[in-house]
């Protein structure tokens, strides 16, 4: 039997009211705040101890797992009330922190057991950096925070947990967890449960460059870590993952693959690790310059639909970043195992892919020609990304299940040395 998956924004509010309804000694749901175009951002909370801790899905729009590993979590408590008892805490869930970002990814709805990666692509949205909220301005950016990431401050904020969750699902790679500190027992809990569900984990993930790797598969926010990023695809020293070390919480960020690539958990050397550099940016620029080329001058003066404004502005974000990754891979310092490199590889491959999705949906009523020419890119570098890294699906069951499961094994350990 094809099964559907993965609730959408809708659904998820639908869901978290039938779980209450089921439950209402043990779950409730409130609104906690508005989303820029004025959709209501839902806290499901279970249990009532004196601990606190938050769990955070749908941060990013191309990763509607999260909602589905919280509301797996809500209806184990829903049962089982006890394990909240036990750990003497009250768990709130988020269910989605970016609907309107959900709402226009929306559309993907894969079906098991053999889902497509060019469809997923059909559908992809994923917003510019500045847009996503779990991204907060850095000083003198000239910004004010969204709304979504003021809600999450203000709760961060009023809950102190000891604990933050933010669920993450990356299309295409290995599994891995980033810790804004050390908490004995977790590393090794968060690879049992990846070995358990044969997920491979990324022994050097190109997240957080600036963290401490603790391979395979954990980065560790340094103590005397410069507020100097050197990463230009995202990740900056102002966000709600750190914001909320000036309550004491530990930030766990847990991602997990749609699509697994099994070479980013290799461990053999590399027998060339500056080739491989020149050969993966050779890739990634390549791919660019080939969608330039589709793109013309569409890229600059497209008459875009104003409701598909974002997907232009997230693509052409993709596209002008490519030459600050390329120099950025080149002036790191490398892992020398062949897994690094294989991560490095598909995010080459990524980037562009992502930029062409969304600009094929940006162009499709204003330009039909050129989005059918993306569309044809899209599937193209589908089909490479799919031969070159030997994907596997990995089943929703064991996304979902590496989250709770590293969710509750790392709260077991913070609970236990008192928070």
């Amino acid at each position: 039997m094809r099964t559907p998956l993965y609730p959408a924004a809708d659904e998820l509010e639908q869901q978290a009211r039938t779980l209450v309804a089921s439950a209402p000694g043990v779950l409730r749901l409130r609104s906690v705040g508005e989303s820029r175009a004025g959709r209501p951002l839902w806290l499901l909370s279970a249990g009532r101890g004196d601990r606190q801790i938050l769990t955070v899905a749908g941060a990013h729009a191309n990763e509607p797992v999260g909602g589905a590993s919280a509301l797996r979590l809500a209806r184990v408590f829903a049962r089982r009330p006890e394990a909240l008892e036990h750990l003497g805490c009250t768990w709130h869930f988020l269910l989605c922190l970016d609907p309107d970002g959900a709402h226009l990814a929306h559309g993907w709805t894969p079906e098991e057991p053999e889902p497509s990666l060019t469809e997923c692509h059909r559908h992809f949205y994923r917003p510019a950096f500045a847009s996503q909220p779990e991204s907060l301005p850095a000083p003198g950016e000239g910004r004010e925070p969204l709304p979504e990431s003021r809600t999450l401050v203000r709760l961060l904020d009023e809950l102190r947990p000891v604990a933050q969750f933010t669920l993450h699902g990356i299309e295409v790679g290995g599994a891995f967890v980033m810790l804004t500190r050390e908490v004995p027992g977790v590393a090794p809990a968060f690879r049992e449960a990846a070995a358990r569900l044969r997920i491979p984990l990324d022994r050097h993930p190109v997240d957080g460059p600036d963290w401490q790797l603790d391979p395979p598969g954990v980065l560790l926010l340094p103590g005397d870590r410069s507020e100097r990023e050197r990463d230009p695809s995202g990740f900056v020293a102002e966000s709600t993952w750190l914001y909320p070390r000036r309550h004491g919480t530990l930030t766990a960020l847990i991602e997990t693959p749609a699509w697994c690539a099994p070479a980013v958990s290799d461990a053999r050397p590399a027998t060339s690790p500056d080739r491989e550099i020149a050969r993966v940016s050779e890739v990634l620029l390549g791919q660019t310059r080939e969608l330039e080329a589709v793109l013309g001058e569409r890229a600059v003066v497209a008459d875009v639909p104003e409701d598909l404004v974002p997907l232009h502005d997230a693509a052409r974000e993709l596209v002008d970043v490519a030459p600050s990754l390329v120099d950025t891979w080149a002036s790191e310092e490398h892992s020398t195992h062949q897994g690094h490199f294989a991560a490095i590889g598909i995010s080459a491959r990524r980037i562009p892919l992502r930029a062409a999705a969304m600009m094929r949906r940006a162009l499709a009523r204003t330009a039909p020609e050129t989005s059918d020419a993306l569309a044809n890119l899209v599937r193209e570098w589908c089909r490479q990304l799919e031969k070159s890294y030997d994907l596997r699906w990995v089943p929703v069951s064991a996304q979902t299940g590496l989250h709770v499961r590293t969710m509750i094994d790392t709260a077991r350990l913070v609970c236990a040395t008192g928070g």
